[in-house]
């Protein structure tokens, strides 16, 4: 039936398909093209339509438009007749070739191949010789999969750069430090451990017109794939976890890579409120209120007022108003008490740590500990050694004894945000910013402000005007 079929006048299409085109030019498929029309031609068929998907694996499961487009058309009656390469251009899943089969058999659709022939899929003969060629294609991928992915394990183990795109912070070779972008990586490890958020540190690089690796502007995410990623810490990561010392410089060390990575995947840092929540004014959360003694002074303003910072400890409690005051003007005034005394000799002093050396290596020895005792004690519930009961009292304890060894680390790893400021021969401009460097962001002077000076504000019974004398100020140290 294949000669009469073969001999038959056909609108046939062709379909091409190569897995990979690193420089887009697509030589592979042209070829392929090629050779299917002069097939087609040899057989007496017509090209009607020609389908492409480029850089697409039919093994990887991801859709291929133009292979969706090639069964529409089957679908519609517009072409008789398929020419492909080979058969592995078509499918290497059973399931696609199973699919195809169906389609092709009830539409009475021919195919042939370049390097394998036709396939007669109206006869069991035919549809069996097609799904055996469609099994050794599959067997051929799945071999050659696995060779990659040894090979891919076998570089990871060196220590050896994966190749693909340039990894921020460094060279081209993806071994050479960037001199200019690597102090950026280090900056934003930085900012993390003082407490920014990674919206304010991409707003601060985009400000700056730092572009990402390929020249785009940051985004939040693209931040955290940094601080997340175990290469700048010196570790050649594999699958997400680092599998070997890497043959690269380190540009942080691993108790910073760790203690960052512990922060930016805190579950409790979301952006709807809570204690992570992004924050737009200087004394949020850290004035207090001179009525009721607590912290809960937030900014708001409604209509066409001026943003206040008000005691939200009334507006749960249902008293009478505690404080309001011009959130502009009491910032303006903290800042400037802030700056003034970072110009004092003794400015380096006020936040050099106290408290002894810790081991930050055996801390994260005892974190991976005690998750794994967590993970045992889910295997002991599910097998009925526990009861639901001891299970939440153990989970309980070590999820303390968890939170405090990440404040533990936080705290021994923690970049002090003074210190630039500190340093700068002039303070007030590394504050404000000038037309040569930009303002410190909002993160590091609020990590300044909570660990230099308490403020207060007090009731007063003045009006029309702010009062700075209600204004208490208390240095910490």
């Amino acid at each position: 039936m294949c000669d009469t079929i073969a001999a038959m006048s056909r609108s046939a299409a062709i379909y091409a398909r190569i897995s990979q085109d690193r420089d887009g030019s697509a030589l592979g498929i042209e070829r392929q093209e090629q050779d299917c029309r002069a097939l087609a031609d040899s057989l007496g068929w017509t090209v009607t339509d020609v389908f492409v998907d480029n850089n697409r694996s039919a093994y990887s499961g991801k859709r291929r438009p133009e292979y969706e487009r090639l069964l529409a058309a089957i679908e519609s009656g517009h072409i008789q007749a398929v020419v492909a390469w080979a058969p592995d251009r078509l499918h290497r899943s059973p399931a696609e070739l199973e699919r195809y089969i169906d389609i092709a058999e009830r539409r009475s659709v021919v195919t042939n191949t370049v390097k394998s022939g036709a396939w007669d899929l109206s006869t069991p003969s035919g549809r069996a010789v097609a799904r055996t060629l469609g099994a050794w294609a599959r067997y051929e991928s799945e071999h050659k999969g696995d060779r990659i992915a040894r090979a891919a394990r076998q570089r990871a183990e060196q220590g050896k750069h994966h190749g693909g795109s340039r990894p921020f912070g460094y060279k081209d070779n993806g071994v050479d430090l960037d001199p200019i972008e690597s102090e950026i990586v280090r900056e934003m490890f930085e900012k993390v451990l003082a407490g920014v958020s990674l919206r304010k540190i991409v707003h601060s690089l985009n400000g700056r017109n730092v572009p990402t690796a390929r020249g785009n502007r940051w985004t939040a995410l693209q931040a955290r794939s940094i601080v997340m990623n175990g290469r700048y810490a010196g570790y050649r990561m594999h699958k997400g976890e680092p599998i070997a010392k890497a043959v690269w410089p380190a540009i942080v060390s691993e108790d910073v890579w760790r203690a960052a990575l512990t922060i930016v995947t805190d579950p409790s840092r979301d952006t709807n409120g809570g204690r992570g929540a992004e924050v737009r004014w200087l004394g949020s959360g850290l004035y207090i209120c001179g009525v009721c003694g607590t912290r809960q002074i937030r900014c708001s303003s409604s209509g066409n007022k001026m943003p206040a910072y008000r005691c939200i400890e009334r507006e749960m409690t249902g008293t009478i108003a505690h404080v309001n005051r011009n959130a502009r003007k009491l910032d303006e005034y903290v800042e400037s008490v802030l700056v003034a005394r970072l110009t004092q000799p003794d400015a380096l002093e006020l936040l050099t740590p106290k408290s002894p050396a810790v081991d930050v290596a055996a801390l994260y020895v005892e974190q991976s500990a005690l998750a794994s005792r967590q993970d045992e004690l889910a295997g002991l519930y599910a097998a009925g050694s526990v009861t639901a009961r001891q299970l939440t009292t153990a989970t309980s304890t070590i999820e303390k004894q968890l939170s405090g060894i990440a404040e533990q680390i936080r705290t021994a790893t923690f970049t002090d945000p003074l210190r630039a400021i500190a340093n700068s021969p002039d303070v007030a401009a590394a504050w404000y910013g000038s037309d040569t460097t930009p303002a410190l962001d909002l993160g590091s002077k609020r990590a300044i402000l909570d660990a230099l000076l308490d403020v207060t504000i007090n009731r007063t019974p003045m009006r029309g005007r702010f009062d700075y004398d209600a204004i208490g100020m208390e240095w910490k140290q």
